[in-house]
C-alpha cells in the first residue's frame, strides 16, 4: 500500500547525504528480500552483505533481473547457517545493522538472543511497527507486536525504553508515550491499568527516561484530544502520541493490521534491544516500507555510533 503521505518520505530525508551503514542480509534468498537489500543500497543508506548460499542469491539475482555489482557474498549452506554467520559478522564489528532476508524471524532471532553467541543485552528485545497513517498527523510507533507476547511489568520497561531510544535517534525530544488499555481509569482487575499507572510512577522516578508518559488511556482518548476531552482527561499525550505502548502482543498485533487494513497505513518494522537495530521484512510489505525500515535502521545505527564516541 503506497499512501504518499510524506511521513516516510521525510524520514529517508533525514538519511540522505550521509555514509550508508553495513548492513549483514541473512539469507536473501528470494526476489523481494533481496531486492529490499538493493534497492536500499541503490538509496545511499546500506552497504549489505548477503549472507547465505552464494550460488541461490546469484541465481536469484539473475532471474530477477537484479544487479548485484560488486555486493559482498558471504557464502553459508543453510538459512540457520546464514543466521549465525550474519549475527557473527556484526559481533565481529564488520556490520551494524541486521537484516532479514527470505528466513522465517524466529530462526533469524534465535541466533540474535543466543546465550554466548548473540546480540543481547541488559534489555529484554522489542518489537516496534513505524506506521505512517494517512489520518494521523506524525509518524506513529506501535510497540511490542511481534515478539513478546504477554509482556510483565519489568518487560514493559524495556518494550517502552527501547521505542523511546529509537524515536529520539529520529531527531525527536521527548517523545509522548501513550500507554494503551481497554478504559482510562485504574482497574485492580485489568492488569494492564495497573502496568499504565506502575510505568508512569517509574517514569517520574528516572527509572524510565526521555519521554512523557501516559496511561491507562484507551484508544480513543489516545489519539483523538477531543474524544479525552470529553472524558474529562487532563494530558499532554492524549491527541499527540509518537508511541503507543500496547498491553499485549495480540492488541498489538491486531491494531497494527487494523491500521494497515483499514487506514491504508504502511508499516516499517524493526526488532529494537540487541546490540544493533534488526530489519524485520516481510515479502507483503512494500518498497516503500522496505526502505522506509532501513532508513529508521540506519538512523538507529548513526545514533548509537555517536553515543559510544561520547563515552
Amino acid at each position: 500500500m503506497t499512501t504518499g503521505t510524506g511521513k516516510y518520505e521525510r524520514l529517508l530525508a533525514q538519511s540522505k547525504g550521509l555514509e550508508p551503514i553495513r548492513t549483514a542480509v541473512a539469507h536473501p534468498c528470494e526476489q523481494t528480500a533481496l531486492a529490499g537489500a538493493i534497492d536500499a543500497a541503490r538509496e545511499g543508506l546500506i552497504v549489505p552483505i548477503l549472507v547465505g548460499p552464494a550460488g541461490k542469491i546469484r541465481e536469484v539475482a539473475e532471474k530477477s533481473g537484479i544487479d548485484l555489482g560488486n555486493t559482498r557474498i558471504v557464502d553459508a549452506s543453510h538459512s540457520h547457517a546464514a543466521a549465525a554467520r550474519a549475527v557473527e559478522l556484526v559481533r565481529q564489528g564488520e556490520a551494524e545493522i541486521l537484516m532479514k532476508g527470505s528466513l522465517h524471524s524466529d530462526e533469524l532471532l534465535a541466533a540474535v538472543v543466543a546465550k554466548d553467541t548473540g546480540l543481547r543485552t541488559g534489555r529484554r528485545v522489542s518489537h516496534v511497527f513505524i506506521m505512517d497513517v494517512p489520518t494521523y498527523h506524525k509518524v506513529l510507533v506501535v510497540t511490542d507486536a511481534a515478539i513478546n507476547i504477554a509482556p510483565t511489568l519489568e518487560d514493559k520497561v524495556d518494550i517502552c525504553q527501547n521505542a523511546i531510544d529509537l524515536v529520539v535517534s529520529l531527531g525527536k525530544t521527548r517523545p509522548k508515550v501513550a500507554i494503551l488499555a481497554a478504559v482510562e481509569t485504574i482497574n485492580s482487575k485489568m492488569i494492564a491499568t495497573i502496568d499504565a499507572a506502575a510505568l508512569c510512577k517509574m517514569s517520574e522516578r528516572g527509572q524510565i527516561t526521555g519521554a512523557i508518559l501516559d496511561g491507562p488511556l484507551a484508544f480513543d482518548n489516545a489519539i483523538s484530544r477531543e474524544a479525552a476531552a470529553i472524558k474529562g482527561i487532563t494530558s499532554e499525550v492524549a491527541g499527540d502520541p509518537d508511541i503507543l505502548l500496547v498491553p499485549d502482543l495480540e492488541a498489538g498485533n491486531i491494531l497494527a493490521k487494523q491500521l494497515t487494513f483499514l487506514a491504508n497505513a504502511d508499516s516499517a518494522g524493526l526488532v529494537v534491544g540487541a546490540r544493533v537495530p534488526i530489519i524485520l521484512t516481510s515479502r507483503a510489505d512494500s518498497v516503500r516500507s522496505r526502505i522506509a525500515s532501513c532508513a529508521v535502521a540506519v538512523m538507529a545505527a548513526r545514533a548509537r555510533r555517536q553515543s559510544f564516541q561520547t563515552v
